[in-house]
Order: C-alpha cells, then sequence, then structure tokens
C-alpha cells in the first residue's frame, strides 16, 4: 500500500512489479516522473484520508497553487503525520487526527488474484467528559472493493466510498479493515485467517537489527608538497544493499569521531575513521533508508536531522543498535509537487536551533506553490515555516553567518543571467520572476544584486559557502570559500561593502579539482574542510559521487583575501608575496531576461597602467584609469585568475 503523508490517506495498493525507475534520481531524466508498474488493486483520489474535524466535510483545505490544485500537508489540527517506526519488515505510521493519535500498519493476505489489503489502526483513549464531537469520518477504500471491518465502529458506503467513524473507547481501541476485490463471503472468510497482533505499540519500541554488515574501505592520503592537500574517503561503491552512493549532505556526529552521509536516492551512512590520518580503515554502516532525495544532514546536540524533498525528518534510534527506528517528521510544511527541479538542498542552523534550507524553483516553468525559488526558515520546534528571502532558480544549500544574513548561490538559467553568490537578508527579492513573488517589475532595479556575478568558465554551478575558522588554515583564517557542484573546485571568495553594496569575486584554491562536484562542507576541529558532493547532471566532474577532506599544506596560496575597488584602482591582498608579472584585466556586462543565461556583452579590455607592489609583497595596487562598476571583470595575476564583481567605487 502506498500512503500519502500530506493528507493521511491511502494513494492505492498493487501487487506485482514496483515502479519503473523513471525520474531525475533514477535514469536522470528531466520531467518524468516515476511510476508504480504493478497491478493497482484500488486507487483512492488525492485528498484527505479523513474527513475535516470541524465538520466541513472533506473539502481540501491545503495550499492552493497556482494550477488549482492542493498541496503540502492538511492544517494540523486535522491531521499530522508524525513519522514511521520500521521494525524488521513492518512499518507503522504514526499521526494524529484532530489532535488524537493514531498508529497506523499496512498488511497482507495472499488470496491469487484478488489479494486482501489490510490496515490495522490503534487509537489513543479518548475520554468522552473531554470530547464532544464524533471521531472525523476515515475514507477507507473505494466502493468498487468489498471491504470488512473488525473492531467497534460503523462502517458504510457513502459517495462511492467505504467510509468509517472509529469508536471513542476510555483505553487504546484498535480497529482493521480487510480490503479486496474477492467477494463479500470470501473476504469474511478471509479476514478471520489473519494472525498479525492488532497491538501496534510493540512495534513502536525499536525493531531487529537490519542492516548489521559493515563495508570497509580505506582513505587515500593527497600529496603533501602542494598548498592544499586533499585526502579521499573512498565510498562503499560495492555494497550489501547496492545502495548508490551519490552523497547529498553530511555532518559530523556529536562526539567528533564520525561522519553521517545522506545518499541522494534516500540511504543514509554513518562512517568511521575519517578523522584518522590516511590512509586508514574506513567503517561504513547503513543507518536509514527510504528518504525522499535528502540534500541537507545537521546534528543539533545529539538529534539528527535531514533534509528531504517532503520533510526534515529526525531520524531516532530506539534500541540503541545504531540504526534508525522511527524516521520521526520534525517539520512537513514542504509543499512538493511533481516537478523535477525544486529540490531541497542543505541544512544548517542558527544559535537559537532553528534550521534552514532552500527550496528551488522550477525549471523554464512559473512557480505553482509559495516556496517555489525560496529560503526557508523552520523553528526550532519544527512547528511552523516561515519564508525568509524569494526569487530563487536552483539554490544549493544555504550559509548562516552571525549577524542573521545568509549565503545562499543561484544557477544561471532564465531570469539568472549567470552563477550567483548572494548575501540574502530578510525579506528580500533575488531576482528569479519564475520563482513564487509578488514582485512584477522585470527591471534589474527591482532585485537584490548578487555579490558576485560568476560566469560559466569560472564555475558553472556553485554550491555551498563555508567560513574557514579564524584558527584555521594560517592568514586565510576567517576567509569565506565557496563549493562548486559544476567544477569540482573550491573557491576562495573575498568581499567588501561599499555604500551599503556587498560586492566580490572567486579565485579557485590552488590544487586539482576532485572527480565529483562538491557542495557541502564543514570544518572539523582539526583545522581540516571536509566536503562532499555527487554528480547528476551539467557538471564537468561527473564521477558519481566523492567525500574528501582538504587539508592546509605548507607551500604558500597566493590567494587573494581582499579586494578594494576605488576610482582609478583597485586594490588586492594576498595571502601570500606575489610577483606582480603577466597582470591583465578585462570587464563584461550581463542581461537579464526570460531567456536562459546570457551572453558577455561589451567584453573588452581594461589598460593597467601600473602596478604597486608592497613592502611585504602581498598587496598590488593596480592603477585601472578606466575602472568603473561592471558586473563582471576578470583579473590575472600571474598563476591566478580572479573574476568579481564592482557595483560601487569607494571614495
Amino acid at each position: 500500500m502506498v500512503y500519502d503523508h500530506d493528507t493521511m490517506s491511502v494513494a492505492t495498493a498493487t501487487t506485482g512489479d514496483f515502479v519503473d525507475w523513471k525520474g531525475i534520481a533514477f535514469d536522470g531524466s528531466h520531467g518524468s516522473h516515476t511510476s508504480l508498474t504493478g497491478e493497482k488493486h484500488f486507487i483512492n483520489p488525492v485528498g484527505p484520508g479523513w474527513a475535516s474535524p470541524a465538520g466541513t466535510g472533506d473539502d481540501d483545505a491545503r495550499v492552493l497553487g497556482k494550477d488549482g490544485k492542493r498541496y503540502g500537508p492538511l492544517p494540523k489540527d486535522w491531521a499530522k503525520f508524525e513519522g514511521v517506526y520500521e521494525h524488521g519488515s513492518r512499518a507503522v505510521i504514526s499521526y494524529t487526527v484532530a489532535g488524537i493519535h493514531v498508529l497506523e500498519s499496512p498488511g497482507w493476505i495472499d488470496y491469487g488474484s484478488t489479494p486482501v489489503f489490510v490496515r490495522t489502526l490503534n487509537v489513543e483513549e479518548v475520554h468522552l467528559s473531554k470530547w464532544s464531537t464524533p471521531m472525523p469520518l476515515l475514507r477507507v477504500a473505494p466502493d468498487t472493493v468489498n471491504v470488512v471491518m473488525e473492531g467497534k465502529g460503523e462502517l458504510k458506503r457513502e459517495n462511492g466510498f467505504w467510509v468509517a467513524r472509529l469508536a471513542f473507547e476510555p483505553h487504546p481501541s484498535k480497529t482493521r479493515f480487510f480490503i479486496s476485490r474477492a467477494d463479500s463471503a470470501s473476504l469474511e472468510s478471509l479476514s478471520k485467517t489473519f494472525t498479525a497482533p492488532l497491538d501496534l505499540a510493540p512495534l513502536t519500541k525499536g525493531g531487529p537489527t537490519r542492516w548489521a554488515q559493515t563495508t570497509t574501505t580505506t582513505s587515500v592520503a593527497g600529496k603533501d608538497d602542494s598548498a592544499f592537500i586533499s585526502d579521499e574517503f573512498p565510498l562503499p561503491l560495492e555494497n550489501p544493499f547496492q545502495s548508490w552512493m551519490r552523497p547529498g549532505g553530511f555532518d559530523f556526529t556529536p562526539d567528533g569521531k564520525a561522519a553521517v552521509v545522506a545518499m541522494w536516492n534516500g540511504d543514509v551512512w554513518r562512517v568511521e575513521g575519517i578523522m584518522d590520518k590516511a590512509p586508514a580503515k574506513l567503517t561504513w554502516r547503513r543507518i536509514a533508508s527510504g528518504l525522499f532525495q535528502p540534500l541537507g544532514v545537521k546534528f543539533r546536540g545529539d538529534e539528527l536531522f535531514i533534509t528531504c524533498r517532503d520533510q526534515i525528518a529526525k531520524l531516532v534510534d530506539l534500541n540503541g543498535d545504531g540504526e534508525t527506528d522511527f524516521i520521526q517528521c520534525f517539520n512537513n510544511d514542504a509543499q512538493v509537487t511533481e516537478h523535477f527541479h525544486e529540490f531541497a538542498m542543505g541544512l544548517q542552523t542558527d544559535a537559537k536551533g532553528n534550521f534552514y534550507y532552500a527550496k528551488s524553483g522550477r525549471h523554464a516553468l512559473d512557480s505553482v506553490v509559495p516556496q517555489h525559488g525560496t529560503l526557508l526558515k523552520v523553528s526550532a520546534d519544527g512547528s511552523k515555516t516561515e519564508i525568509l528571502a524569494t526569487g530563487f532558480r536552483a539554490a544549493n544549500g544555504v550559509s548562516v553567518n552571525d549577524d542573521g544574513t545568509f549565503f545562499v548561490t543561484d544557477q544561471e538559467g532564465f531570469w539568472t543571467p549567470k552563477n550567483r553568490i548572494n548575501l540574502v537578508k530578510p525579506g528580500g527579492f533575488y531576482g528569479n520572476m519564475f520563482g513564487y513573488t509578488s514582485v512584477t517589475d522585470t527591471s534589474d532595479a527591482a532585485m537584490e544584486q548578487p555579490m558576485v556575478w560568476i560566469t560559466n568558465v569560472k564555475d558553472r554551478s556553485p554550491a555551498e559557502l563555508v567560513w574557514v575558522p579564524k584558527n584555521a588554515w594560517g592568514n586565510l583564517g576567517g576567509s569565506l570559500l565557496n563549493l562548486s557542484y559544476g567544477t569540482g573546485r573550491a573557491f576562495i571568495v573575498p568581499h567588501e561593502q561599499v555604500k551599503g553594496a556587498w560586492q566580490g569575486a572567486v579565485c579557485e584554491l590552488p590544487m586539482p579539482a576532485f572527480a565529483t562536484g562538491i557542495m557541502r562542507g564543514r570544518f572539523a576541529p582539526d583545522g581540516a574542510l571536509y566536503t562532499c558532493g555527487m554528480y547528476a547532471w551539467a557538471g564537468n566532474a561527473n564521477t558519481p559521487g566523492g567525500f574528501y577532506r582538504i587539508r592546509r599544506g605548507s607551500s604558500p596560496a597566493e590567494l587573494p583575501l581582499e579586494i578594494h575597488a576605488s576610482k582609478g584602482a583597485l586594490r588586492v591582498t594576498f595571502s601570500d608575496p606575489v610577483e606582480a608579472k603577466e597582470c591583465t584585466m578585462k570587464v563584461w556586462s550581463l542581461k537579464r531576461s526570460k531567456d536562459y543565461g546570457s551572453k558577455h556583452y561589451d567584453e573588452h579590455a581594461l589598460s593597467i597602467s601600473e602596478v604597486k607592489r608592497s613592502a611585504d609583497g602581498r598587496t598590488l595596487t593596480f592603477s585601472i584609469p578606466d575602472l568603473a562598476p561592471t558586473q563582471c571583470y576578470e583579473l590575472k595575476v600571474a598563476d591566478r585568475v580572479i573574476h568579481g564583481t564592482i557595483h560601487q567605487l569607494n571614495p
């Protein structure tokens, strides 16, 4: 049986083959959707599985999309999904209806071409003295099938469906529904053969270990004679579960000795040994499965949270065996449509425990739901979601700053002429008219400008930004880094604020590109940057996935730490002494429109009349008579190529 957690209904029941394995996360196809291929024995229409507790019938009260369809979960006082308990081959769904706690588990009786599908429900005790209205009606199945009810309550046909009203009792009540295309007499007889316990509570205490088998790999040490050294943590590509190892996010365990890594196709793994000096043994163990395109991982204290397209899930180990027994729904305000492009990416917290992630918009199409193309904040208790900023196209993660601002990148496309690094403030609109927004003015003046425009050849797809801790990487401490899904590189991002406008630049770290795109990064207490990522499409680094550690080496990095633009001059301070040789600069502009991307307009060189080098050799001041605000520039200095944006000139 297939459950719809938004509407708390059984969508369908099937036998035979599973799905067609189509869709962006399976075969890479755009615009196709995974479909069930087995025989469907009954189908319920999209809509609430329980009638409104307010007595307004079963009218869908969810968010109304621009296409006239309903999306997202039901109001919490109507029905609220709380999670799924896993116990061996059994699953128990936990939810509330009108605030009353319900456990439900699917079952099955083999009866040839007319199998019996079983819905077992446990409802918490309800004291009638405190409850004045009857239990809302439950839509069991369409009346094209037969249904037998076991337990107290009323079952009847109504408007083309079997509906039931469960009885309130001063103790937990237990009810079963047997659903089949078999004739009524056969179904009545078969129902008496079903021996699974009615009481679901024992299945919510933690089940038998399912994935005790571990897989090992060996970390690979990088070369120590460079400015940055990359160690690789090989993924267990050959594993007992045929898990497709494409990391979408990770975080360190609270003890700092291991990491939890989420794979895009729904598995979550724990890996030990990553803190050891390479080469070292890495031990991988699967701890959860079945999540919906997880692309963010975050520990908050001892609690483990995962960003999925449908929810922020909290993974709970109930019996201490190291595996997830309860996939708790911490927040499911997500408004999920069928569109392939609306990824939910990244997961970070602030000092108060609130969560943040980015929700992409639709590709080449107008938005449908309010969350399309937004930065989202989820309250620390998971009770509500707030839209902080709008106008994003494909925002691959978020970085939370101490001052209440955020860094969010975006990808070239419609209404986004090139890639962007955005310093985001609550309430801002960041340019994508196809995102859900009240902005109707298509001029550039109506949007917040990016801190940096990035052209494709530099980074075709930026991801998450990471702050270097002040005590790490020598004089690079306190710098801002950008990770790249598109090129598999890390970039330093020097930036400044001039007349209220933030502007900056990017320059890649002098090290080889990784074999896959890197999207998520976190610094560990050892001072190293750990980063993971994957490839799906539109990237130069097309190995399916990877997990790495970047250490600071002993060689000079020669990276720009500060860039100061003023009338007629550009001053760049580097991490190490640099030679003022082979210096060139060019600029160009972009055109933002409803078309995909932008070519370079008016690309031309700027004359550098003089270069002054500071006494310590770290600061170069370029005299550029024609220097002016520009969307894009490229400055070449010896072996370094800096791409940046100038909105304002310093006095």
